[in-house]
C-alpha cells in the first residue's frame, strides 16, 4: 500500500535526521578518538587537571588570574598546560625570542587562522607570510599619513560633541545609572566603521538603537573566541560541517556582515572611491578586482579599532573611579597645556600632555585589552629561559600576567601609578618585550598611535565635563566574559555628574 505524501514525507524526515544523528555521532566518535590519542591528553599533573575540572575557579575569578598566580610562582615564568598542547610565558627575554629574534619560527599559524578563518577571512591578524607583509605595508603607509590621522582626529572629536557629551549629559540630568562600558562599546562601534567603512551604522545616538551589524560583530566575536577554547578543533568543526548549534549561529552572523561590506563596497565601485577619505577608499585605489580580500581588510581594522579602544577605555575610567588623585592631576595638567576654558584643538596637543599618556600606559599595564597573544612553533626551539618547545606547540605570551610581575615591574607591581613612565614631568616609554600591550618586534601594532589618540581624547573630554562615580557593584575586582578582548562580564555601570560651570571647558 502506497504511503500518502505526507506521511511519506515525514517518514523521509525521520530517516534523514536518524541518518543526521548517526553521523553527527560517529565523527564526534572520531574526533574523540584522534583527540585522545595525542600526546600529554590524559596528563594527570595538577595544572591540567585543575584545568580540565574547573577547580582553580575556586580560588580565581578570571582564568586570566589564575595563568598568572601560575607564571608568578614558576622560577623561569613559564608554564605548560599539556592537555592544550600550550607553553605560556611572562618572561621577558622570552617574548623578545618569540616576536623579533626567533619571529620566522613562531608565526600565527594555520590552527589559529583556521578558528578565526570564517570571521577574519585573510585579513592582517589572521595571515602570515607574504599577505601579511603587503597587508602590513599598505596599513603603514596608510595610517602614517597625516591626512588619514587627521581625518580620524576629526571622526573622534564629531562623535564625541555630537553623542556622546549629550549622552552623559542626559545622563547626568535624570540621575540614572549608566552601563559605561555599553556606551564606549556603541561610541568606538560608531568611529570605526566611519573611519573604516565611512557608514555611520549610530549606535550612540540618545535611544541607544541596537545595530544588527553591530550584534553580529559581537556575535561572531565571541563564538570564534569559543572555538579557540574548544579542547579540541574537531568539536567545532563538526557542527560545522552540520550547520548546527553555535556554528550555524557563527554562520548567519559572519553573513550579515559579508552582505554589508559587499554592499558597501559595490555601492563605492558605482559611485567612485577616489574623493572619500575613510581606509576602504583607500585600499580599493591599491587592491583590484578582489571584493573579497578587502572585505576580509577592512573587517578586521573594524575588530583591532572597536573592541580594544571599549576595551581600553572601560578599564581606564574603572581606575579613575578607584583613584581620584589620578583624574585631578590629568585635569591640572590640561589645564596648564590647553588652557582651563579651551577646547582640545589638535593631535599634537595631546603629545604635551604627559602624565594623561603615563596614566593611559599605566591603566593598559594592569588591563590590556589582548591579556594574551599565540603562536606557533614550526621547528623545535628553546627559549631563553631553557624551555623546549616542540614543533607544532602552541607558544603564548601573557601581557596581563607581565603586567602583575614584581621581577618586572617592582613590588608596587599592583598599584595604579602612573609615576612610574616619568622622568622629570616627561613621560618615557618602556620597552615593548616588557610591555607587549601594542605587541612588539615585527608584528607591533601599526594603529598604535592612531588608538592612543581616541583613547586620550575620550578620556580628556569627559574629565574636563564630568565627574564619574563607580556604583557599589562596579567597585570590585572586574570578571572578564570570554572573547578576543577583555570585557567585564557585568559591564561598568556608573553615576555621572555634571561638573562645576567654572571647571569646564568650552564644548
Amino acid at each position: 500500500m502506497e504511503l500518502q505524501p505526507s506521511l511519506q514525507f515525514f517518514t523521509n524526515n525521520i530517516y534523514f535526521s536518524s541518518l543526521l544523528l548517526s553521523l553527527t555521532i560517529l565523527l564526534l566518535l572520531i574526533a574523540i578518538a584522534r583527540f585522545s590519542r595525542r600526546k600529554n591528553i590524559l596528563c594527570s599533573c595538577e595544572t591540567c587537571q585543575a584545568y580540565l575540572t574547573s577547580s582553580w575557579s575556586q580560588y580565581f575569578h578570571n582564568l586570566c588570574d589564575w595563568y598568572t598566580h601560575l607564571l608568578r610562582t614558576s622560577p623561569t615564568k613559564t608554564i605548560h598546560i599539556h592537555v592544550l598542547r600550550n607553553t605560556i610565558t611572562a618572561n621577558v627575554e622570552n617574548v623578545e625570542y618569540i616576536l623579533k629574534t626567533r619571529f620566522h619560527n613562531f608565526p600565527k599559524g594555520k590552527p589559529f587562522s583556521t578558528i578565526l578563518g570564517d570571521f577574519l577571512g585573510k585579513g592582517i591578524f589572521n595571515v602570515d607570510g607574504d599577505t601579511w607583509r603587503f597587508q602590513k605595508k599598505m596599513a603603514t603607509l596608510e595610517l602614517n599619513n597625516n591626512g588619514i590621522t587627521f581625518f580620524a582626529f576629526e571622526i573622534v572629536k564629531s562623535e564625541i560633541h555630537d553623542r556622546l557629551l549629550p549622552l552623559l549629559h542626559a545622563s547626568a540630568s535624570n540621575g540614572v545609572v549608566l552601563d559605561l562600558q555599553d556606551v564606549f562599546r556603541r561610541f568606538s562601534f560608531d568611529s570605526i566603521c566611519r573611519f573604516s567603512f565611512g557608514l555611520d551604522p549610530k549606535c550612540l545616538e540618545k535611544s541607544l538603537p541596537m545595530s544588527e551589524f553591530a550584534v553580529c560583530f559581537d556575535l561572531a566575536s565571541k563564538l570564534s573566541a569559543e572555538r579557540a577554547m574548544a579542547l579540541s578543533p574537531y568539536l567545532w568543526k563538526v557542527k560545522r560541517f552540520f550547520n548546527v548549534g553555535s556554528e550555524k549561529r557563527l554562520r548567519e552572523a559572519v553573513e550579515v556582515i559579508n552582505q554589508l561590506a559587499r554592499e558597501v563596497i559595490k555601492q563605492r565601485r558605482e559611485m567612485g572611491f577616489s574623493e572619500n577619505k575613510d581606509l576602504l577608499s583607500r585600499f580599493m585605489s591599491t587592491v583590484h578586482d578582489d571584493d573579497t580580500y578587502l572585505r576580509d581588510i577592512v573587517v578586521s581594522f573594524l575588530l583591532a579599532g572597536r573592541d580594544t579602544v571599549a576595551s581600553a577605555l572601560t578599564s581606564f575610567f574603572y581606575l579613575l573611579g578607584k583613584h581620584r588623585e589620578v583624574e585631578s592631576e590629568i585635569r591640572a595638567e590640561a589645564d596648564r597645556v590647553i588652557g582651563p576654558h579651551e577646547d582640545l584643538t589638535s593631535f599634537e596637543e595631546l603629545k604635551q600632555l604627559h602624565y594623561l599618556q603615563a596614566a593611559m600606559h599605566e591603566s593598559l599595564r594592569l588591563f590590556p585589552p589582548i591579556q594574551f597573544d599565540s603562536k606557533f612553533c614550526l621547528e623545535e626551539d628553546v627559549l631563553p629561559d631553557g624551555t623546549k618547545v616542540e614543533s607544532g606547540t602552541r607558544v603564548t605570551y601573557h601581557p596581563y600576567a607581565m603586567g602583575r610581575l614584581e621581577e618586572i615591574w617592582g613590588c608596587d607591581c599592583l598599584e595604579f601609578r602612573p609615576e612610574r613612565w616619568l622622568k622629570d614631568g616627561v613621560f618615557h616609554p618602556e620597552s615593548p618585550f616588557k610591555y607587549p600591550v601594542f605587541q612588539a618586534g615585527l608584528r607591533v601594532c601599526v594603529g598604535k598611535e592612531m588608538a592612543l589618540m581616541e583613547l586620550k581624547t575620550v578620556a580628556l573630554s569627559l574629565l574636563r565635563k564630568f565627574h564619574i562615580e563607580l556604583v557599589e557593584a562596579s567597585c570590585g575586582n572586574p570578571r572578564f566574559s570570554p572573547g578576543l578582548t577583555a570585557t567585564f562580564r557585568f559591564g561598568l555601570p556608573v553615576k555621572v555628574h555634571e561638573r562645576g560651570l567654572e571647571q569646564q571647558h568650552i564644548a
